[in-house]
């Protein structure tokens, strides 16, 4: 290690960033979406109403009306529920009214058939549920971050964990390769070529430091069992059925072929073993779980809201007697492995986050997709300033460097336009035509690989200027699209107070801001570089004339 440790770091923080930075910079934009996931579902929904406000409503009254619904539909079922209206603490979701049962299972199988309905919680009429358009909406941006597309899942794991594991190394050797990391959070000098881009490089870098570490090693803890089984082998075989043994005793399954009694009214007020719940919890009560095993006493589960808190600190479901109304031993049979991988994924999805918390995951998650392709950039940079100084450049350094710099203008700018063409796939498709959730995918990776031979066949200085503008058109003509498509437009959103899904609307404008931006700075960079070279050629033609 003749260079050094911190030299010997920075080649592999240089390295481990290049071989996987085009499917990290893919990983962190799917993900962003992760963190917006109900309100483009919503946005991809344009049939659904818009969001009414929750009355006060007398909720002894409100259950009885679910109690009475359900004995008339569901009068022999093996378990009954209650979706309670409310609206989530973090102002993402709105629960509305409704019930579900589970009728008794016939011989030899586990479950029954099971049916759901949604009330008026004023008289519990029974509501018909807007059949919306087929979409993959926000998941299945979401879903791509972890599981990419077009591949089989447990080749996409793998392939995801490496790439995770790359990049928390090159996070670590990043940190120790830059010894004057604060000194360099506080420097950033424009219009200087490479510098430029190494400054914009370690500011990004350290700005959202903590939240790179905790993103890349909550990934990483998701899927611990998938990429390192030899310990749950050595414990349990490698047999299906020895591994069904290990997930029953870490979800503590219960025996479900116990035998029921038939579903009745239970005889305590609910609504005080509801009241009882909340105060406990501090936060509002989901849902009620009502059943009777044979010989056992008749159990009612008051189940809390998921997502408002970090911590697995309080049990997530509260048992009761039906008969007396007796506090009965917690439902919490949630193993410690369990709510320590819960606390990761919270933080992980920002499930706890109110609004201005959500837009700071969102923020730091776009400052990740900054950093990613900044290093990217940086490396053709430094890359093609060797070369132009070198006297005798190789046909393979040429293809090389030609092509990192097609991939990532393909990458950086490319995939953005792929997801703004799955927006107007949305609106476009017809909405019955079959398979319309896969075409909106396939409109996505059509587009971005048409970006790639784009990049491909223009100057690359070009084509980085020329698909930034597609970009900006693109996404700020989504807004227009949809108020030429459907009701749910700006016009009407902004209004009426649907903050959520005018969001949307507005964090379109937002990139078409951010990439106009990009193409002014970029236009008058080498708008500038270009004089210089042409006076740097007249001067030398003068020079050599006047010899």
């Amino acid at each position: 290690m003749k260079e050094g440790f911190r030299q010997s770091m920075a080649w592999l923080h240089t390295w481990t960033g290049l071989i996987v930075g085009w499917v990290l910079f893919f990983v962190f934009v799917t993900g962003t979406a992760g963190y917006v996931t109900n309100e483009i579902t919503r946005w991809m929904k344009p049939e659904l109403p818009l969001p009414t406000t929750q009355k006060v409503v007398d909720m002894a009254a409100t259950l009885d009306l679910a109690l009475n619904r359900l004995q008339q539909v569901a009068p022999n079922a093996k378990e009954w529920s209650i979706t309670l209206p409310q609206v989530n603490p973090n102002g993402r979701e709105t629960r509305d009214f409704g019930i579900s049962w589970e009728e008794m299972p016939q011989h030899r199988r586990d479950f029954g058939s099971t049916g759901r309905e949604t009330l008026d919680p004023q008289t519990g009429a029974f509501k018909e549920e807007v059949e919306a358009r087929v979409t993959g909406g926000g998941n299945a941006l979401y879903r791509m971050h972890y599981a990419l597309h077009y591949m089989p899942y447990m080749v996409a794991y793998y392939l995801i964990g490496i790439c995770t594991m790359l990049m928390f190394l090159a996070i670590l050797s990043g940190i120790i390769t830059h010894k004057k990391i604060f000194t360099d959070f506080f420097t950033f000098r424009p219009g200087k070529g490479q510098r430029s881009w190494l400054d914009a490089h370690n500011v990004i870098s350290v700005m959202a430091l903590p939240f790179f570490l905790m993103i890349t090693y909550s990934g990483l803890l998701f899927f611990s069992s998938t990429y390192m089984p030899t310990a749950l082998y050595a414990i349990y075989g490698t047999s299906e059925e020895k591994i069904d043994t290990f997930y029953a005793e870490l979800l503590s399954e219960e025996d479900e072929h116990k035998p029921y009694e038939a579903m009745t009214k239970p005889a305590v007020n609910l609504a005080g073993l509801v009241e009882q719940a909340q105060k406990e919890w501090g936060i509002p009560a989901a849902s009620i779980h009502l059943q009777h095993p044979v010989g056992e006493p008749y159990y009612v589960d008051i189940e809390r809201m998921r997502g408002v808190e970090v911590l697995y600190n309080r049990p997530p479901v509260l048992r009761f007697d039906g008969q007396t109304g007796a506090s009965l031993p917690p439902e919490d049979k949630v193993h410690t492995t369990l709510k320590t991988n819960s606390v990761f994924l919270n933080l992980h999805e920002g499930r706890f986050a109110d609004w201005w918390l959500r837009w700071l995951y969102l923020a730091a998650s776009l400052l990740g997709c900054g950093m990613i392709g900044t290093g990217l950039v940086l490396w053709t940079v430094k890359r093609r300033e060797k070369l132009v100084k070198a006297k005798a450049v190789s046909k393979l350094d040429a293809f090389g460097i030609r092509l990192v710099e097609v991939l990532n203008v393909a990458t950086i700018i490319g995939l953005p336009i792929g997801i703004a063409a799955y927006f107007w796939a949305n609106r476009l498709l017809p909405v019955g035509l079959g398979e319309r959730a896969d075409w909106e995918m396939h409109s996505l990776f059509a587009v971005w690989a048409w970006t790639f031979f784009y990049s491909l066949l223009r100057p690359i200085k070009r084509a980085w200027l020329e698909l930034i503008y597609v970009a900006v058109a693109a996404f700020a003509l989504i807004p227009l699209l949809n108020f030429i498509t459907t009701d749910r437009h700006l016009g009407v959103t902004i209004p009426y107070g649907d903050w959520q899904l005018a969001s949307v609307d507005l964090s379109m404008f937002g990139l078409a801001a951010l990439f106009a931006y990009m193409a002014k700075k970029l236009n008058k960079r080498w708008l500038k570089a270009a004089q210089l070279d042409k006076a740097g050629l007249q001067a030398d033609v003068t020079e050599k004339a006047a010899a």
